[in-house]
């Protein structure tokens, strides 16, 4: 560990390192796992808390609520951060995660819309912003923890084990959903069961609260609290001071911004191109995810250790910059090996979309609440769902959009007529039959899907990840100082991923049903990765070696 003379000492790991590391990451783990069973039991939620409404419009409102604690992150970070940089690391992160599990339990607890009205939906929508603020004071104080108790040598290694947690958290949740399922059959885990995932969180939150009790407070902030030096102000002092605002700017655009997106394009969207564009069914996709997950997961450590060897850095940028390079070929590869009658089709049978472009939307939608219903919306609205590839041809103005497959002629409808309903109906009815009769599959085969090397593609989109985000939290935290360390890192961290990787799914779609083009999503990470490959290349500093005990 780096000594109050910034030493580096070579000794082995100690007792109480290995304890820190397994207290911070559990914790965090359990964090993760609370944040994600919101999104798995959307359905049930909907059905539960918003059924005084249609259940579309629950289902929106259901995702809105998730869609909150992604939002609140950034604003958690500021909340947490400042208390940490004030109080101390280790009773911050304890107030973060009882906040996370009681929260997590309430869910569990809360009475339907059919026994207290519009206080259901409230609550719910209530808890998930205090989730979301707890997830953003979480990271931070695990990383800085962590990190500020490693070997200066060693902190890559050490903090990459925080970086498997979300992964971990995403198994986890998933995993008591399905051994609760299994066990009480569909009736019962519809009508209450899927209660019960929630509720487990009292038994998570107790054993992360007594296991980070046994901790004691980080080195780095115990000397700048003995010698009077933190930071009365953090906030003011982080972002009001153009020296440290500087480097909170780079961190975001220079290092978290590229981080996320590739973050969220190998683990996320992969699994959105393979379920919503080449339709493969939601089993087989999970399955295929979580192979590529257990595959690459590893090598989140061995990033975090190789960036004590040759700088984090190097890493992070290499990771960028293949990832930009190489993610048009490896989803056209994906879609060849899941699902090639969909690629033979689009050779086959061009599709052709004759609209004015003066009628035709953005279609950025996040959390599904928009409407679009031009000719235009609606053409192209169907065939990116579909998963469709189509070219763009100008009509005059006035004209109603129409969809050519190969030489048959679709007509499109005017959402906002009165005959709306019928006419969606009658154009459905023929888009699914001239897509049929043209080759088009409406969702993959099985037989077809090539699962090992599917499988290989989705795993090296994972190791891009780990390239990126296994040595992050040691380059975040090496580049603030102590006194301000734990609310400077933590801003750009929560909006680089809260943000720019949260936003992902939702631009890619939009810029798919503009272009037409079902890989065209793809340029929203490769822009934002190539963006933060120069930025950091350019104004980003190596930190591997700096010593965090003299940046007070």
């Amino acid at each position: 560990m780096a000594t109050v003379s910034g030493q580096i000492s070579h000794a082995p790991m100690t007792k109480e390192e290995k304890r820190v590391i397994f207290a911070s990451s559990l914790g965090t783990v359990f964090e993760w796992y609370d944040f994600y069973l919101a999104g798995s039991l959307a359905a049930f939620i909907s059905k539960s808390f918003f059924s005084g409404v249609n259940p579309t419009a629950a289902f929106i409102f259901t995702l809105l609520g998730f869609a909150a604690g992604f939002a609140v992150r950034p604003f958690g970070a500021l909340v947490f951060g400042r208390l940490g940089d004030m109080v101390g690391r280790k009773y911050t992160f304890l107030i973060t995660i009882v906040i996370m599990g009681l929260s997590t339990c309430v869910v569990g607890f809360l009475p339907g819309y059919a026994a207290i009205g519009m206080a259901s939906p409230v609550i719910f929508i209530a808890m998930r912003l205090l989730q979301g603020l707890a997830l953003g004071g979480e990271y931070g104080g695990a990383a800085t923890y962590v990190a500020e108790h490693a070997p200066a040598n060693r902190r890559g290694f050490y903090t990459a084990w925080i970086q498997t947690t979300a992964t971990l958290g995403l198994f986890l949740s998933l995993l008591v959903i399905l051994g609760v399922r299994t066990a009480m059959g569909e009736d019962a885990f519809g009508a209450w069961g899927w209660r019960i995932p929630f509720i487990a969180s009292l038994v998570l939150l107790a054993i992360s609260v007594w296991i980070r009790m046994q901790l004691h407070e980080s080195p780095a902030f115990e000397r700048i609290k003995a010698e009077g030096k933190t930071s009365k102000a953090p906030l003011s002092e982080a972002f009001g001071q153009w020296k440290n605002l500087k480097i909170v700017i780079l961190a975001l655009i220079g290092v978290t911004a590229g981080q996320a997106v590739v973050w969220y394009t190998g683990q996320f969207y992969a699994l959105f191109f393979l379920t919503q564009t080449l339709k493969v069914d939601g089993a087989s996709a999970n399955i295929l995810i979580a192979i590529a997950l257990l595959i690459g997961t590893p090598f989140f450590l061995f990033f975090g250790s190789l960036s004590d060897r040759i700088g984090r850095k190097p890493i992070i940028m290499a990771g960028c910059l293949i990832a930009a390079l190489t993610y048009f070929p490896l989803f056209k590869a994906l879609t060849h090996y899941a699902n090639p009658a969909l690629e033979a089709a689009t050779a086959k049978a061009p599709i052709v979309v004759i609209a004015n472009p003066d009628d035709c939307s953005f279609q950025f939608n996040p959390v599904g609440t928009s409407k679009f219903t031009s000719s235009c919306d609606i053409a192209k609205s169907a065939l990116s769902k579909a998963g469709l590839n189509y070219d763009n041809v100008a009509a005059p103005a006035g004209a109603m959009a129409q969809i050519k497959v190969g030489d048959t002629t679709i007509d499109t409808y005017d959402g906002k007529a009165a005959d709306a309903k019928e006419a969606g109906k009658t154009f459905d009815k023929n888009l699914s039959t001239s897509l049929k009769a043209a080759g088009y599959p409406p969702k993959a085969d099985p037989a077809q899907i090539n699962w090992p090397m599917t499988v290989v593609i989705l795993t090296i989109l994972v190791i891009y990840v780990t390239m990126v985000y296994g040595p992050i939290a040691a380059m975040l935290v090496e580049m603030f100082p102590t006194r301000i360390r734990y609310t400077s890192m933590s801003l750009p961290y929560h909006i680089g991923n809260g943000w720019f990787g949260g936003f992902l799914p939702a631009t890619a779609f939009a810029i798919v049903a503009a272009k037409g083009n079902i890989y065209s999503g793809l340029w929203y990470p490769i822009i934002i990765a190539l963006g933060t490959f120069v930025i950091g290349l350019l104004f980003v500093r190596e930190t591997k070696d700096s010593n965090i005990y003299a940046q007070d």
